[in-house]
């Protein structure tokens, strides 16, 4: 085997092709990397000509001088495989340690059990275990993923529009016919609308005490991903005076409508809280466009999968429409459309417990995916110190600061 440099177009060849490809592990994502001051490296493992393994890495000094690489959503290659394992990071460590870095993170794009959509494990269901062990015993330690560890995926390949609504719960079965009766449209922004994206993750963020995107990064992952259609910004609108209940939201603009730019929580699944604020600009883009945008949501559609990112709604519409089943609906049917594989729901908060913050989301994804849906658990974070000293000093200094 050989460790070898690669061109950004090599890796996108293997990268491709490879089983545990990741939108993350793209050029793409390393132009966004570098906008934000990290240098972008492509390594792989070769043998008689042929790639086994390739990685898209960044670097950022972050330390004292000293440099952090990281692997979002890889590397790309059979973690069981101990000997192809072992040379690859043996590989990148001693390269890393020659170029001033002293840590390795690393998120793989890799299963580490089989779940049923209960978030069970499934009886001789596949157990990567040794995926585990191999990461281990070269000293890789488990800290905080930057990315979802624990997913839920709905399976759609070859499966019928008709077939796979009917296998939703029936609550999600209503709730996505009440939308269509309440006059809910959806449609795709183009990137000059992507600001009415914004401001409702920018109201749900606020509400919700999490950090949004900045526009500037919307605007980048569209600039990046939509010439191959592999983003897609997704609105839910309702038309002024379509019925009673909006004409009535109209009577109120004199109360500065009453909070039309408050977001509700990620899924309607969580518990509103009203704030009672209200937005001038966004008064400004409903009256102009005769429509109210009450719901969005972000998605990617990369390799086999549609994937689910980000979202918000407006709050004094949630209950009353419910949009965000109507966008769900939308992109389930755009995956099956288009043949991808999955429909990747994103991250849950652990896994499945009724006791514990964050289950509403799990089982307003769960009602998709009734018969046809599963709990995704990934190998999760890992880093590696390089630099043993610089490594045990952060680490010092970061316990520190903590107390």
């Amino acid at each position: 085997m050989k460790f070898v440099t690669l061109k950004p177009e090599e890796f996108t060849r293997f990268a491709t092709k490879s089983p545990y490809k990741s939108f993350l592990q793209t050029t793409e994502i390393a132009t966004l990397r570098e906008k934000n001051g990290w240098t972008a490296y492509y390594f792989g493992v070769e043998e008689n000509g042929k790639l086994l393994a390739a990685s898209m890495a960044v670097a950022k000094p972050t330390f004292l001088g000293k440099s952090t690489y990281s692997i979002p959503g890889g590397p790309l290659m059979d973690y069981e495989d101990t000997a192809l394992v072992n040379f690859f990071f043996k590989n990148l460590k001693s390269y890393a340690k020659s170029h001033n870095g002293y840590l390795l993170h690393i998120e793989p794009y890799y299963e580490k059990v089989e779940r049923n959509k209960d978030g069970e494990l499934v009886k001789d269901g596949f157990n990567h275990q040794k995926a585990v062990k191999n990461l281990e015993n070269l000293g890789f330690l488990p800290t905080t993923p930057e990315n979802p560890p624990i997913l839920f995926v709905l399976d759609v390949k070859g499966l019928k529009k008709e077939e796979l609504f009917a296998s939703f719960k029936q609550n999600t079965r209503n709730l996505i016919s009440r939308t269509a009766r309440k006059g809910v449209k959806v449609r795709e922004l183009n990137r000059e609308e992507l600001a009415k994206f914004k401001q409702i993750t920018e109201s749900t963020s606020e509400r919700r005490h999490f950090t949004d995107k900045a526009l500037s990064y919307y605007e980048t992952m569209y600039d990046l991903f939509a010439k191959k259609s592999e983003v897609k910004f997704i609105v839910a609108e309702i038309k002024l005076g379509d019925n009673k209940t909006i004409g009535d939201s109209v009577e109120l603009k004199n109360d500065t409508t009453r909070g039309l730019a408050e977001a509700t929580a990620e899924h309607e699944g969580a518990s509103p809280v009203t704030t009672g604020r209200s937005d001038p600009s966004r008064e400004s883009i409903i009256l102009s466009s005769n429509t109210i945008p009450i719901a969005a949501a972000m998605f990617m559609t990369y390799g086999d999968e549609v994937i689910y990112l980000f979202s918000g709604s407006d709050e004094a519409y949630m209950k009353e429409y419910n949009a965000q089943y109507a966008i769900q609906w939308h992109m389930i049917q755009y995956a099956l459309k288009n043949k991808f594989k999955r429909y990747n729901f994103y991250g849950i908060q652990g896994l499945p417990n009724p006791s514990k913050p964050g289950y509403g989301i799990y089982k307003f994804k769960k009602g998709f995916g009734a018969k046809y849906g599963k709990v995704v658990e990934l190998l999760g974070a890992y880093e590696l110190p390089i630099n043993y000293p610089f490594y045990k000093l952060h680490a010092t200094l970061a316990k520190l600061k903590h107390h």
